[in-house]
């Protein structure tokens, strides 16, 4: 049981703790009670301003909506007003632009094609809003006035400044290795940078607004123009300052060296230039095999003008390898070739001109067009150089067939640049090239073949031959025909392969065309030889006929051995060169049996025999006297007629001089020891006339017309 003090204390904390409570909830009576007043001032304050809203907005709305709309009125009205003023400006553009037009672009290219720019949109309005107004009829005839005169200004820039590219500036660009060390790139500027732009812009134009095509005629009939003038241009120009001594070269380039050409010398085909420098060298250095450097055998005394007079008359002859040439030929020759080089240059030049001013679907075509002329030219040129070869082979003339051998040369060498730049032509341009390479392939076979027959078949004249029995002019025409073909190996092995019918032609390596090359020389040597042994039955003398055939055969093997001949001629023929020296070595036994009417007269087999200190009995006495006569008479009789003859070749000269003098010698030493101190005659100077010496020193003035 709780005490009382407890329950009394107990109780009064309850009660003031139920006053406490009571104080806090009659606290939260009131401040709910002030909550809902504010909460009814702000219901009603809100109330309040949501009906001012409500009418603000019942105000508003009207006058935005409407000022919207003004505003898209005005908006309207600026767009109308816009449009009017486009639409008017249209009608004042023939006005506006006709005076530029009447003017033309001469000059302010920029401002003639804007003002083309403003006439086709009229024209293109009208058309579509207006199109049978009288504005659009004035505004068309405006533009192709325009289009009219952009066609007149392309026309008169391109005739303007398409200037003829000089001859010397086109051998600086074909040169190439010519050239010294240092040396700057030849470019070639058609047209100057700003003309080059105008045409570009004016070609564009009349493509993408004036639906023109026909400037494009017009471009590639100056350019054509003018590219064939460049190339006849160049051939005038060697026609005119070529010489016997060289050909037209590059001078340098400005501010390069002013006292020294930056270029060589062109270098000249190598084949008829030879010949007559041949003969340069016979002339100025008697052919002693040193200073000229030729390929021939050293000829002395009156061989050298027999030589000089035969090469003279070769050149001229009609029958000859030489015939005909003259400096005139090569300088056609060598222009000819040049000219082909620059065109090749120059087309290239021309086409990378093109691609800037002419639409790519169309360059090809006009391309195709503009090198027709030259082209046509070169190909109509070497045309004629075959028409002429053939000509030239029925008449034997062989020296001009040789003009087509350093042409075909550079054409087979040129061919792969041209095929380039004939890409994308027709196929009749891009085949006459290949049609004058075959042509004039089947002129040079043909021509080969035709002077080997003629070599077989050049008659005997008797008016022709060499009185001293040396070398013919047949053979020397022979030998420096085969000697120039050396220059164009290749080439003529080609030339044989393509008459060739087997299989084995049509793909023809140049060991197949080396081997041509070298059965063909063979056969020209072998009817050398064969006409050279008619020849010789001429000579009523058999040893004149024998030293005429060892000079000619001496004069082939040293030719031979001199040259690439030789190697040319072993590739189907390896004993070629014992074979002419064996020839040789038989011609000097058949010239030494002249000599056996003199010896026989004093040969021991023949002499009278008789007892020593025995009385010489008269006909004894008589024999020796007709010995020593015989041999005399014999000896003066051959010395006198061979004097007059010739051997050409020095060493073979001094052989054949030594062997008949030791063999003469000899003999007459044995027979003048034996009957010297024979009393057959009174008078024995009238028979001893000549001392052994003496004997030897008449036969060393043999083969030599200034002793």
């Amino acid at each position: 049981m709780i005490p009382p003090q407890e329950a009394s204390a107990r109780r009064r904390e309850i009660e003031e703790k139920l006053k406490q409570e009571e104080e806090t909830l009659s606290f939260i009576r009131d401040s709910l009670e002030k909550s809902d007043q504010l909460t009814k001032n702000m219901v009603s304050i809100l109330s309040s301003f949501e009906s001012r809203l409500m009418k603000l907005e019942n105000s508003i709305i009207p006058v935005h909506k409407q000022t919207e709309n003004l505003q898209r009125l005005q908006e309207n009205v600026e767009k109308t007003l816009s449009c009017l003023d486009h639409v008017i400006s249209y009608y004042h553009v023939a006005s506006d632009t006709e005076k530029i037009i009447r003017e033309g672009p001469t000059g302010r290219l920029e401002e003639y094609l804007e003002s083309m720019a403003k006439i086709q949109k009229a024209v293109e309005y009208f058309q579509d809003n207006s199109p049978d107004s009288p504005e659009l009829n004035k505004v068309k005839l405006l533009f192709e006035r325009g289009k009219e005169s952009l066609e007149s200004e392309f026309r008169s820039l391109m005739t303007r400044h398409s200037k003829v590219v000089s001859p010397v500036l086109i051998l600086d660009l074909i040169s190439g290795d010519d050239e010294l060390e240092v040396q700057e790139d030849v470019t070639l500027e058609h047209l100057p940078e700003s003309v080059l732009q105008d045409v570009v812009r004016i070609s564009r134009w009349l493509v993408e607004y004036g639906r023109n095509q026909d400037f494009m005629n017009v471009y590639y009939q100056i350019r054509s123009s003018q590219l064939d003038r460049s190339i006849k241009g160049l051939k005038e120009h060697f026609r005119k300052n070529s010489s016997s001594s060289g050909v037209p070269y590059s001078p340098a380039i400005p501010n390069k060296r002013k006292d020294t050409p930056t270029k060589k010398p062109v270098k000249r085909p190598g084949t008829i230039r030879k010949a007559q420098n041949l003969l340069k060298q016979y002339s100025q250095h008697g052919l002693d095999g040193k200073k000229g450097g030729s390929n021939l055998i050293p000829l002395e005394g009156h061989e050298h003008d027999f030589r000089v007079k035969h090469l003279s008359e070769a050149l001229n002859d009609k029958h000859g390898p030489l015939a005909g040439r003259d400096d005139m030929l090569d300088v056609e020759t060598d222009a000819y070739i040049h000219c082909v080089s620059a065109f090749v240059k120059l087309a290239q030049s021309e086409y990378h001109l093109l691609m800037d001013i002419i639409p790519e679907h169309h360059q090809k075509k006009t391309f195709d067009s503009l090198i027709q002329d030259a082209l046509d030219g070169l190909m109509l040129e070497g045309e004629n150089i075959v028409s002429a070869a053939r000509k030239a082979i029925i008449r034997h003339d062989f020296s001009t067939v040789l003009t087509v051998f350093p042409i075909l040369r550079h054409l087979k060498q040129t061919k792969p640049e041209f095929d380039q730049v004939l890409q994308g032509t027709a196929a009749s341009t891009k085949n006459k090239l290949p049609g004058l390479i075959t042509s004039m392939e089947t002129i040079g076979a043909k021509a080969l073949e035709d002077f080997a027959d003629n070599i077989k078949n050049d008659p005997d004249k008797e008016y022709n031959m060499p009185k001293d029995g040396t070398v013919h002019e047949l053979t020397s025409n022979a030998i420096l025909f085969l000697q120039q073909l050396l220059d164009f190996q290749e080439t003529a092995g080609a030339m044989l392969a393509s008459q060739e019918t087997s299989s084995s032609a049509t793909s023809y390596s140049s060991e197949f065309s080396k081997r041509l090359l070298s059965t063909y020389i063979c056969k020209v040597l072998g009817n050398l030889q064969l006409n050279l042994l008619s020849k010789s039955k001429v000579y009523e003398d058999p040893a004149l006929s024998a030293i005429f055939l060892h000079n000619n055969y001496n004069y082939i093997l040293k030719s031979l051995e001199k040259s690439e001949l030789i190697q040319l001629v072993a590739v189907t023929q390896k004993t070629a060169e014992r074979s002419y020296r064996e020839h040789i070595e038989q011609q000097i036994q058949t010239y030494q049996r002249s000599w056996l009417k003199v010896t026989d007269y004093i040969a021991e087999k023949s002499l009278p025999i008789f007892q020593p200190g025995v009385k010489l009995r008269d006909k004894e006495r008589q024999m020796i006297k007709e010995r020593f006569k015989g041999f005399n008479d014999g000896l003066e009789e051959l010395c006198k007629i061979q004097k007059a003859w010739a051997i050409p070749d020095t060493e073979q000269r001094d052989k054949i001089r030594q062997a008949q003098k030791n063999i003469v010698k000899d003999t007459y030493g044995a027979f003048l020891h034996r009957y010297s101190s024979v009393p057959f005659t009174k008078n024995p100077e009238k028979y001893i006339k000549y001392r052994v010496e003496q004997v030897g020193d008449m036969i060393d003035r043999l083969f030599d017309t200034s002793a």
